[in-house]
């Protein structure tokens, strides 16, 4: 009868085809983008090595340890067996008696719960026994020791080995592989001992050793030269500081966009290769805190990102203080109103639509559109006559863009900038507002740096991203290939760059100008300087800055007062961009077509102290808006006048060597009049312009 039923339950008890995920889980690891240096690690400390890899004493070791009849036996031990049942039902509590076989089947397969209970026990002895007869006693071993819990956090014996010694296992010596094997008897206690804990773990090492002697692994001579091992001090948790936990948090949402789960991550065993630059994550907070004042509010926010055009790779960004916020960056998660810095894809939308920069727009004073219900001035109600795309870009005219387009089309505008990296869902709100070339819609810096690095690309748009590669466990590797999107063509680009060339060399740009290469870029305020930007690029790298308030309130740093696109976001620029172009070649932009050189530019007003002030642009498509004080007036503003809220930098007027560029435009104004709603912002306020 006994036989019969154990027949039965030999049939009824087939080897578990499932795994317990913490058994075999491999934690990722994730780097720089040197594929070397250790960002972060994620999940459980485990790196599964091949049996091969593990020293012959170090194997020696743990089965003198933990079972000497290993190679022998039928993968159960009856008299230990039968100690452990007699514990149970005496109610001891005794677990012990397993061999590696039993202690693999419990902590290996899926379907057997650690409860001490009879049932379990004898579904353990039969499944050992089948796991025996059908595997070898080399893959039982391996996936022990890649299994068991050693202390200090450490999974299996590879990480054992680093854990405790600070090398891999094939390194381990017989004292070391020795102390390996007697810490999983007691693995918390012997993680760091001290005291009596550490007198015990030297009695057990001896034990060990000694066991190694008794069966044959180590010479009576051997035995007695081992010494106890000297063990590597604990590592303390792994902690992400500063912009770790930032860059994190992005790797782990593009590699769940790009399929890969939580699971995935945590006991996938991935290597992560990243797009960040170490040295560079360094220099954009180092240009931040050497730039931004110790006297800076705390309400104050900071973002900058910096973006490879030929890869779209984000290589370095600054986020913000993690203690200020620690799960909303500056760099990737905020965003608001672009201001002016959203001029340059509508005039890259006309110059990819038949225009060209000779093309004259109206910049005069007010301007009627059919869309708005109220006339669009310029600030000051400065009337530029009809002038060429440089000069407005130059000058930053307003009733210039609102007419351009108009002429172009919104809906080019949109698809151009859309095409260039901005979010259809962050555009389409605005599109049918007059108003909408002047920057309504709310980007955030890795976009708004993502958007002009096309320009510096040749009109390609190469997908912003963060991950380069992905290595499984397997050894499997895939490379990310960004998506390419052609958003311009290659003459729009350049020409798009000339224009935004005269921003830095003449205009309210020339705070960040660098002095061994050509820069391109754009400054942006928005009304009451809610929120105030620089973007810019060289031919190798583009990059944004933004400073905004979480209350989205003015931008005011005490001995600075209220900030514009041109002061410390452009500083802050230059900054970063001088360290992170150092020793780089210098490289030029492509020459603007031939009417780029044409004659008709005007001249930078040598005798303008103060940039012109912008219009604030209606909030809804209806074009409605209310005019703002003049702060530079002594009474009320008149019936009508536009509102004025302070321009950017003073630009510089040094006068242009004629050979240089013959007849530049005008000296650029950039005050932008609009306000954003702070972080997450939609536009949905009066909008930027400068």
């Amino acid at each position: 009868m006994l036989v019969g039923l154990f027949a039965i339950a030999w049939a009824m008890t087939p080897i578990p085809d499932t795994t317990q995920k913490q058994a075999t889980a491999q934690g990722s690891v994730i780097y720089y983008r040197d594929g070397k240096t250790v960002l972060a690690r994620q999940g459980i400390d485990r790196k599964n090595v091949e049996l091969a890899k593990v020293p012959e004493h170090v194997r020696a070791a743990v089965i003198a340890a933990e079972n000497r009849s290993f190679y022998e036996d039928g993968g159960v031990s009856l008299k230990g067996t039968a100690r452990a049942v007699w514990s149970t039902l005496s109610g001891q509590q005794l677990q012990g008696g397993s061999t590696i076989t039993q202690q693999l089947v419990r902590n290996y397969y899926s379907g057997l719960s650690q409860e001490r209970s009879i049932t379990r026990k004898f579904k353990e002895i039969l499944i050992s026994m089948k796991v025996d007869q059908s595997k070898s006693k080399d893959w039982v071993l391996e996936q022990y020791l890649n299994t068991i819990y050693f202390g200090r956090g450490a999974n299996g014996v590879q990480s054992a080995a680093r854990a405790y010694f600070g090398k891999d296992v094939a390194e381990l010596s017989v004292a070391e592989g020795a102390y390996l094997a007697a810490v999983i008897q007691q693995p918390s206690r012997f993680a760091d001992p001290k005291g009596t804990d550490l007198a015990a773990a030297q009695v057990r090492w001896r034990s060990v050793i000694e066991a190694m002697r008794q069966t044959g692994a180590l010479t009576a001579e051997q035995t007695a030269a081992e010494r106890f091992p000297t063990l590597k001090a604990p590592k303390k948790p792994f902690e992400l500081k500063g912009q770790a936990q930032y860059m994190l948090e992005q790797v782990t949402a593009e590699l769940n966009r790009r399929g890969y789960t939580d699971e995935d991550i945590n006991g996938g065993g991935l290597r992560i290769v990243t797009t960040f630059d170490k040295k560079l994550m360094a220099a954009a907070e180092q240009a931040v805190n050497d730039v931004l004042p110790d006297a800076t509010p705390k309400k104050v926010r900071t973002g900058l990102a910096a973006v490879d055009p030929a890869s779209g790779e984000v290589i370095a960004f600054y986020g913000g203080r993690p203690s200020q916020s620690a799960y909303y960056d500056s760099a990737f998660s905020a965003k608001v109103m672009a201001g002016s810095t959203f001029k340059p894809y509508t005039l890259a939308a006309a110059l990819n639509n038949g225009f060209d920069l000779s093309t004259r727009v109206d910049g005069n004073s007010p301007l009627r559109v059919a869309s708005a219900a109220e006339p669009i001035p310029n600030d000051s109600g400065r009337s530029y006559g009809e002038i060429n795309l440089v000069s407005a870009t130059q000058n930053s005219v307003n009733t210039a863009f609102v007419d351009l387009g108009q002429k172009v089309g919104l809906d080019k505008v949109a698809k151009t900038a859309e095409a260039a990296g901005i979010p259809e869902g962050q555009l389409q709100q605005h599109e049918s507002a007059a108003s909408f070339p002047l920057g309504v819609a709310s980007v955030s810096a890795v976009q708004n740096a993502s958007g002009f690095s096309t320009f510096a690309n040749k009109g390609v748009h190469m997908e912003a991203h963060v991950v380069k590669s992905v290595t499984d466990g397997q050894g499997k590797k895939a490379v990310v290939k960004p998506v390419a999107t052609k958003a311009i063509s290659e003459q729009a680009a350049a020409d798009t760059t000339y224009a935004m060339q005269q921003v830095v060399k003449y205009g309210t740009g020339t705070a960040a100008r660098l002095y061994d290469r050509p820069v391109a870029g754009k400054t942006g305020t928005t009304d009451d300087s809610a929120s105030v930007w620089f973007n810019g690029f060289t031919p190798q790298l583009a990059v944004a800055v933004d400073m905004f308030r979480d209350d989205n309130a003015t931008v005011k740093i005490p001995g600075y007062g209220t900030q514009f696109g041109g002061q410390l976001p452009a500083q802050i620029w230059r900054a970063f961009m001088t360290e992170a172009m150092a020793g780089e070649p210098v490289e030029e932009f492509p020459e603007p077509s031939d009417y780029g050189y044409t004659s008709d530019y005007s001249v930078p007003d040598q005798d303008r102290d103060v940039p012109d002030q912008e219009y604030t642009p209606p909030a809804n498509p209806d074009g409605s808006t209310t005019p703002e004080p003049d702060p530079t007036s002594s009474g009320p503003p008149a019936t009508g006048e536009p509102d004025v809220d302070g321009g950017d930098d003073q630009p510089e007027t040094t006068d242009p060597s004629a050979t240089e560029l013959p007849d530049q435009p005008s000296t650029e104004s950039d005050s932008d009049t609009g306000r954003g709603t702070g972080r997450g912002g939609d536009g949905a306020g009066r909008s930027p312009t400068g």
